[in-house]
Order: C-alpha cells, then structure tokens, then sequence
C-alpha cells in the first residue's frame, strides 16, 4: 500500500538540531521551509551546511533536536519521512554499469512502484533531462553533468515531496547547470519543495524563494534577498557595512560577507 501524506503547510520543521563531532558542529539549528517553496542554505565552509543536511535525509542521527518532513516525525518514523524527500549530493551516487533506463527500474523497485507505474515515469523523466538519446548507455561513461542528471531522475522517481540538493552544481559545465536549474525550477512550480546548499551565491540569489545564512552551526539570517538586506544593515557598524558592502541594491554576495562579518564582530 502507498503510504499517503495528508498536505500541510510545511515541508520541513527544525527544532534545536544538534551535532558534534571534535566541536558542535551543527548547534542549535532552528529552521523552517514552506511548502512549495525554493529554499538556499549558504554559509562559509564547515559551518554546518551539509551536516545539516543529511540529518534531514536521515544520513546522520543528530545529537539532539526535531525533525518534521511533510509533518513526519523523521526520527521517530525514518521509513515514512524517507518516503516523501529525496538526497542528492555533490557526487553523483549511481552505478556505473548501469545504463540510466536500468539505474531507474532499479530505484523504482527500491521504492517497490509498480511496472507500469514505474516505466512511464522513467521514460518521462530521462525525457525531461535529455538522456532519451543516452537511456541503454552504461553509465561508466558519462560526464558529471550527465551522471547528476541520472541521479536526479533516480531522486525523482518516486515523486518525492521535499528535495534536498548539496551543492548539485558543482563541477557541471555551463550546459549541464542551466538544464538542471531548469529543471529544478519546473519542480517548484509544480508544488514540489527544494532545500538547498550551495557556495555558488548567485544561483541562490536568482532561484531561492528564501536564504538562509548559517554560520558557526546556527541560523544566523533569513529571508528574501530584501529582507537579508535590511537585517545586514543592522548592528554592523558603518565602517564595517561599508567594507562589507550591506546596502539598498547590494548583491547576494555583499551581503551575504556583511552578515558573517557582524557575526564575526559578535563573536
């Protein structure tokens, strides 16, 4: 039987998320995200942003703290909130011997999703990423642009609720990237959730609902663009807003170094 998620208007509930390993790693997170919402994760590196992250997917237990997916307690009941999320990594996690149109039968058999569920799924989702022409090729093969593709159709062929994406961009080529932002943007306007990491702070300003700016293992901002703007601006000194670039119009970039400078100056 197909387990069946009544909607709610939250794909994701954080609540006191802890994580230590030689330091806390992760400390206190709270965080939340919309339904049908596009929602980017950025910070400096090692401040938690992929430890974060695959607690969410279940990959890691975490030390203390909540998790809610699609309103499933994701530690008390891991097999239902898996059920309705999917991971992607940086690195693309397939088998090599498999061509795409196997990889997805396989997966699809994971998922225990009927044939004739399945095949029309896998055939319109290498359609979608372009890898029709590709579909009985072995994977060994492949670019990385093209081995994150065919783990992206492999995260999607259970129709996942919540998509939880670590940096998916890095190494892919100009082509490759466009085509899975398109892709990953058509997934949102058809009431998909994304939670996302990425250092490449420009994909985040131009694809993100809402940014989350983690530093030190906590939220330390959030919001749109224009929200982020005006809590930049706030407690920084004007020597240190002006270095950092925290203004009306700044880039995603410039503010993004002016909120970790004032948490640095709060430290």
């Amino acid at each position: 039987m197909q387990h069946v998620v009544p909607p709610v208007p939250f794909a994701l509930e954080v609540c006191g998320l802890v994580k230590r390993f030689d330091r806390p790693a992760v400390d206190g997170l709270d965080l939340t995200v919309r339904a049908g919402e596009f929602y980017a994760l950025v910070g400096p590196n090692g401040a938690g942003k992929t430890t974060t992250l695959r607690m969410i997917a279940g990959l890691l237990r975490p030390d203390a703290g909540t998790i809610r997916v699609c309103g499933i307690d994701a530690l008390e009941d891991p097999v239902a909130a898996k059920r309705v999320m999917a991971w992607i990594s940086d690195e693309p996690m397939i088998y090599d011997k498999l061509s795409p149109q196997e990889y997805l039968e396989f997966v699809a058999g994971l998922w225990s999703i009927a044939p004739e569920l399945a095949a029309p799924r896998a055939h319109g989702l290498l359609h979608w990423l372009d890898l029709l022409p590709h579909a009985h090729e072995r994977c060994e093969g492949f670019s990385k642009g093209m081995r994150q593709k065919v783990a992206l159709a492999g995260a999607l062929i259970h129709e996942p609720r919540l998509i939880i994406l670590d940096e998916p961009l890095t190494g892919l080529d100009a082509g490759s990237a466009r085509q899975v932002k398109r892709v990953l943007r058509e997934r949102v306007r058809a009431g998909g959730t994304i939670i996302m990491t990425t250092h490449i702070l420009e994909v985040a300003e131009r694809m993100a609902d809402r940014i989350g700016v983690i530093a030190h293992g906590k939220l330390i901002a959030e919001g749109t663009l224009e929200e982020l703007r005006r809590q930049a601006g706030k407690g920084l000194d004007q020597t240190v807003a002006k270095n950092a670039g925290a203004s009306v119009g700044a880039s995603l970039e410039d503010t993004f170094l002016a909120l970790v400078a004032e948490e640095a100056e709060a430290a």
